[in-house]
C-alpha cells in the first residue's frame, strides 16, 4: 500500500476497500477520558505507525469528527478503526471476553517495569492509557492483567500519554517478532 505524505493524509477519505487491504496487528488502544485532543490525535498517528486493530475512545473525551484532533492525527482518525465506549471499564470487559490481554500504563504499587513485559505477555493485547491527571481508573487497574509503567529518570514524575503508548507499543511489535518485515 503506498504511504501517504503529511498533505495527502489531511485531506484523505479512505474507501471500505482501502481499509481492509491495511494488515493490522493484534494491538488495541483503550484511552479513558483522555482530556487533551492533541494526546487523542497523536495516538491516531501511533496507532496508524503499528497498524494497531482499533482504539477505543472511552468516557468523556473529543472524539472525531474534531478540528483539533484532525489537526494533530493528520488525517490518521480516518484510516484507523476506532469505537467510543461510555467508559474504559466498559471497553476492558468486552476485550476481555475476546481473550485480550489487557495491560495498564500507570504509576501503581503493582506495576512493573516495561522492561520485563515479555513475563505472560499473550496477543492479542490491549493497552490502557489514562487522563493526563487522574491516571486509568482505579477500576480498570483492578480488571488489568498487568501494570507497567516507564521509569522516569529526570525531575518529572510522569510521561506523555502517546509518548508512553509509543514506547510500550514499539515494545509489544519487537517482542511479537513483528518489526522484522
Amino acid at each position: 500500500m503506498k504511504k501517504l505524505k503529511a498533505k495527502e493524509l489531511r485531506d484523505s477519505n479512505p474507501s471500505q476497500a482501502e481499509l481492509l487491504k491495511i494488515k493490522r496487528n493484534p494491538i488495541y488502544f483503550v484511552l479513558d477520558e483522555i482530556l487533551d485532543t492533541y494526546n487523542i490525535g497523536s495516538m491516531f498517528r501511533l496507532a496508524d505507525a503499528v497498524a494497531a486493530e482499533k482504539i477505543y475512545l472511552c468516557g468523556k473525551m473529543e472524539t472525531p469528527p474534531s478540528s483539533r484532533i484532525h489537526k494533530a492525527a493528520i488525517g490518521t482518525e480516518n484510516w484507523v478503526p476506532w469505537a467510543a465506549a461510555g467508559s474504559a471499564q466498559e471497553a476492558v470487559r468486552e476485550l476481555k471476553k475476546n481473550n485480550i490481554q489487557i495491560i495498564a500504563i500507570e504509576q501503581n504499587k503493582k506495576s512493573i517495569p516495561y522492561s520485563q513485559l515479555s513475563n505472560n505477555l499473550r496477543f492479542p493485547v490491549a493497552l490502557v492509557l489514562g487522563h493526563e491527571t487522574k491516571g486509568v481508573n482505579k477500576n480498570v487497574l483492578k480488571e488489568a492483567d498487568q501494570i507497567v509503567e516507564l521509569p522516569m529518570l529526570g525531575i518529572n514524575n510522569s510521561f506523555n500519554v502517546w509518548g508512553c503508548a509509543a514506547v510500550i507499543a514499539y515494545k509489544l511489535l519487537e517482542l511479537q517478532g513483528l518489526l522484522d518485515h
